[in-house]
């Protein structure tokens, strides 16, 4: 019911926001805090998502062994869990990290369920609103650290968002004939000959590498990571494109196996080569802005906030 799998890649990204935005010190306290409310608000989200789609999900084969269309569990039940699940998650972020964390996270829930799940039937454009929500984690990863929404964290969400375009476009076109069974609008299950996905998912891939890119030129990372993120959106790219030339479902999985290979790569890069937070931070080569010569020196390390608890406010004079 908790979809681990896809939950446990909202923790990671999470959890990169949140390091990315402290490059000095990680502070693991905050940062379990954080993983913790996530954790409840996206188990939230999966559940309400599942209890409003349980009867399309029992005319799929993916989705047919599910708990609800196999009437192994109610729908009250799970209901009232994943009502519990959602406060939860909003009261443990609001305490410990804040209350724009406990916001977006909340707010996340409340996308996932009563916009996405029910624009699924509807029209293919819910593949942008799903990747919004999947957008959102880095974000509360920074700024539980930060206590705002600075640049950095709109970049992270960036990549987030235009990386679940080709991912997912791979993905249902392998599950294409599935989706139609389920009555789900999905770009490859409305687009026969497959080239308007296929379009769709090289113009994605192709801007992966300039997105990604703006986190060296926001300093959230430096040259190794513009390097190796370079290499693997154009490797994605590639595969896209050769999508493109042969629709099939074996070019459809090489997409999104590389997809999946991608953005761990992309991550970790990321969290060893992090640099300074600081947008001010600019370019690293002093060249690309005013013509000298060397490296900018780095910013100061930006400290990670400690978040302020009603105890704390009653103790102040």
């Amino acid at each position: 019911m908790a979809k681990i799998r896809l939950n446990a890649l909202v923790l990671v990204t999470t959890a990169v926001g949140a390091v990315v935005a402290a490059p000095a010190a990680i502070p693991w306290g905050l940062l379990g805090w954080t993983l913790l409310g996530t954790a409840a608000s996206a188990a939230s989200a999966s559940m309400f998502n599942q209890l409003l789609e349980r009867r399309r999900d029992a005319l799929m084969r993916r989705t047919a062994s599910r708990p609800l269309p196999q009437r192994q569990i109610g729908p009250l039940p799970v209901f009232v869990l994943a009502c519990a699940l959602a406060y939860a998650g909003w009261a443990v972020l609001l305490w410990k990290t804040g209350w724009i964390p406990a916001a977006l996270a909340t707010g996340n829930v409340l996308i996932y369920a009563l916009l996405y799940t029910p624009l699924k039937p509807l029209t293919s454009l819910n593949t942008l609103v799903g990747a919004v929500c999947g957008a959102v984690p880095p974000m509360v990863g920074w700024t539980a650290v930060t206590g705002s929404v600075d640049s950095g964290a709109w970049v992270v969400a960036g990549i987030l968002f235009v990386w679940q375009l080709p991912h997912f476009m791979a993905l249902a076109w392998m599950y294409r004939e599935d989706y139609g069974r389920g009555g789900f609008v999905m770009l490859p299950a409305r687009d026969p000959s497959g080239s308007l996905t296929a379009q769709t998912m090289l113009l994605t891939s192709l801007t992966l590498v300039p997105m990604a890119l703006l986190a060296t030129l926001y300093g959230l990372a430096g040259l190794v990571f513009a390097l190796c993120a370079t290499v693997l959106g154009l490797w994605l790219s590639w595969e896209s494109f050769r999508f493109l030339r042969e629709r099939s479902d074996a070019m459809a999985r090489r997409v999104f196996l590389v997809s999946i290979v991608y953005l761990p790569l992309l991550l970790l890069v990321m969290v060893l080569d992090r640099g300074p937070v600081s947008p001010a931070a600019g370019v690293r080569l002093r060249g690309v802005i005013d013509g000298g010569g060397g490296v900018l020196p780095p910013s100061p390390p930006t400290e990670p906030r400690v978040p302020t608890t009603a105890a704390d406010s009653a103790q102040s004079p």
